[in-house]
């Protein structure tokens, strides 16, 4: 998929599974505003197929997520296939260890690093948030990247 080619000074940002699962699930939320304008204006969004996969899994498998907010499986894939119309897929990851206490978040941080990502997004406080930075990228959470675009 090709994209019209970005503002230089345009920032690209990474939103993790957490951000997105939390968007799907709270509409009218403030996260969700990521993923609207003027936000979407503001920055390039970047996923990877890792952060799609495990967004659907999260929604499709967790009777937690079932019981605060009701949908149908079919919404799931009509959600990832928007979030594809509005992102600029990123491939062949590095193989990084950089999360030491859950490395299933490494191909995340890894997303970040392929996407020349200048924000990795995220609501992970127990092992994302306190990296705070991994070679040049800015780990924040939501809040704080819709201060960074002037939206908060």
């Amino acid at each position: 998929m090709k994209f019209a080619q970005c503002a230089p000074n345009m920032p690209r940002a990474v939103l993790d599974s957490s951000v997105l699962v939390s968007a799907f699930l709270t509409p009218h939320g403030s996260v969700v505003r990521l993923l609207r304008d003027p936000a979407r204006s503001r920055y390039r969004l970047c996923l990877s197929e890792y952060i799609l996969t495990e967004t659907a899994e999260t929604l499709l498998s967790k009777s937690r997520l079932r019981d605060y907010a009701a949908y149908a499986d079919t919404d799931v894939p009509n959600y990832i296939r928007w979030l594809l119309t509005q992102a600029e897929m990123v491939t062949d990851l590095p193989a990084l260890r950089v999360v030491v206490n859950d490395p299933k978040d490494d191909p995340i941080i890894a997303t970040a690093v392929a996407a020349n990502a200048n924000y990795l997004v995220t609501g992970d406080r127990a092992h994302l948030l306190p990296i705070r930075e991994y070679q040049g990228i800015r780990i924040v959470s939501p809040r704080q990247f819709l201060e960074v675009l002037g939206i908060a």
